[in-house]
């Protein structure tokens, strides 16, 4: 079993969007581990406000395998393929880290953003704080600690779980 780490994050209805997905992951991979939820500012063009999380899970699938499932999720939530990169999206979902993989095909592992983007880092350093970066070889917590907090606006809130994701 690998174990995986996955950014979760909209901005077109959020809760819902965010509740969908987790239990979409929970058909696919094994036990869900989730990060507190954050909201942040759009990164990148003007929009509304995201929701953002990571979320740690355990699966058999090839990283080939989990992209696709990913993308047939975000596809079955509204995301239109081909979409502006920078823009309003009902669900970004992106494969963090595959173990300790790193490669550049068939994506980027670990993914670059887990360095600059407070909205993966922050609930990345919550949910695996001693687990080391496998190319900068720092802890996600040194690298959360280290991290310039006044680069992007972001904020841990309340979220209201429905009763189907509590069970993850």
């Amino acid at each position: 079993m690998a174990k995986i780490f996955i950014s979760l994050g909209s901005n077109i209805e959020p809760e819902s969007h965010l509740k969908a997905a987790l239990i979409d992951l929970g058909h696919h991979f094994d036990k869900l581990e989730l990060s507190s939820v954050y909201e942040s500012e759009a990164v990148g063009f003007d929009g509304t406000n995201f929701l953002n999380m990571v979320v740690a899970a355990e699966t058999n699938m090839t990283i080939e395998q989990v992209v696709s499932c990913f993308k047939q999720i975000e596809q079955d939530h509204g995301r239109v393929k081909g979409a502006k990169k920078f823009a309003p999206r009902t669900l970004d979902i992106d494969l963090l880290l595959y173990d300790d993989v790193v490669s550049q095909q068939p994506i980027e592992l670990p993914r670059a953003e887990i360095l600059y983007n407070a909205f993966v880092l922050w609930p990345l350093a919550e949910i695996a704080p001693h687990l080391h970066h496998p190319v900068v070889k720092q802890s996600y917590q040194s690298l959360w600690h280290d991290y310039d907090k006044q680069q992007q606006s972001l904020w841990p809130i309340e979220f209201d779980w429905s009763d189907e994701t509590q069970s993850l």
